[in-house]
């Protein structure tokens, strides 16, 4: 297989994964100088896709480390409660994102505190014309490709804001953990490659546990589509529990390969863990093939990370699998273009 990686990886992504320590390293090492300050009643982080997911995979990271609350916002439009006293993040890695561009207008209409986190367009200019501090991402990448900077940035910014403490030494650790990563996830016998071939031809159905790792699965799913060019979906214990655990009923006689993989993680809430146990073995007794992520490194924060990334080389993998280029997105382009003409 690692044959075909010239062949389909036209735009050398793989190294661009490999190399994701260098992005987490230079977002947070990068010099940010905020005009802004005070307190916050919360905090919305608005954006679209690998720029949301930051946000997503924030709110998790700090869920014990600050007492503000964190949303992250995917639409043009923003809730009622957003005001003077909400602290607004536009995350873009283009800048050109309409949703979040049309999202900033109404949050500084809204008097709102605000910081933008781009790599430049229309949303560094709006930002510029009306003064507002403006945190340059890495450029170069895919979205998608530039989570660990955009992560990292974000997290940069919290810090610098006072709404979390995260000491250098703790970043570094991460840092040096994901080019640790990075080398054993780059092998052709790594595990990233095996669960690859172990999901080739099916539809994965992804679970995690709500207000905790999460974001891991809302980014495993959107990696799979863009990357691998595959459907699969994403739901959270114990939610699952309440509704979707009765579609699993019909599996025998569905002509559809799912495989289920949940992402775990030791601090997820007992009684979670116990319903998580309690499905594996209803579903294993239906003949649904299930795969147990879950690392187990010291801190919580290492553990997100580390099945976020290699999430990702999974999903690099299964492109390459099912002979696709994992940097193309026409279908994205070509809405775009349509939705240009509107």
């Amino acid at each position: 297989m690692f044959n075909d990686i010239a062949k389909f990886d036209t735009k050398n992504l793989f190294s661009i994964i490999k190399d994701s320590w260098k992005q987490a390293d230079y977002g947070w090492n990068k010099n940010i100088n905020l005009s802004i300050s005070g307190q916050y009643s919360s905090v919305m982080i608005s954006g679209l896709g690998g720029s949301a997911i930051s946000g997503d995979l924030l709110r998790n990271f700090l869920q014990n480390k600050t007492k503000v609350a964190i949303a992250v916002n995917r639409n043009y439009t923003l809730p009622s409660w957003v005001d003077e006293k909400t602290l607004f993040i536009a995350s873009s890695y283009s800048g050109n994102t309409e949703e979040t561009i049309s999202a900033l207008k109404e949050a500084i209409s809204r008097k709102c505190k605000i910081v933008v986190i781009t790599t430049g367009g229309a949303i560094e200019s709006l930002a510029t014309e009306h003064g507002i501090d403006v945190v340059k991402l890495q450029e170069g990448f895919q979205p998608r490709y530039a989570l660990y900077n955009s992560f990292f940035t974000l997290l940069r910014v919290f810090v610098s804001l006072n709404l979390a403490e995260i000491s250098d030494d703790y970043v570094k650790s991460l840092v040096d953990m994901l080019k640790e990563c990075g080398e054993i996830y780059s092998r052709e016998e790594s595990l990233a490659f095996e669960i690859a071939k172990n999901l080739q031809g099916s539809v994965p159905v992804i679970y995690t546990a709500a207000d905790c790792n999460d974001a891991a699965g809302r980014r495993f799913k959107g990696q799979l589509n863009e990357n691998s060019k595959v459907h699969s979906w994403w739901m959270d214990y114990p939610e699952m529990n309440h509704n979707e655990i009765v579609g699993w009923e019909t599996f025998s006689s569905s002509s559809i390969n799912y495989k289920v993989v949940n992402i775990l993680d030791k601090d997820i809430h007992p009684r979670v863990l116990n319903r998580f146990k309690i499905i594996n073995n209803l579903l294993s007794d239906q003949g649904v093939a299930i795969i147990n992520i879950e690392s187990n490194r010291s801190t919580f924060g290492e553990r997100l990370l580390e099945c976020v990334y290699l999430c990702d080389w999974i999903s690099y993998y299964l492109a390459i699998l099912n002979k696709k280029d994992p940097g193309e997105i026409d279908f994205i382009h070509h809405l775009k273009k349509k939705m240009s003409e509107v």
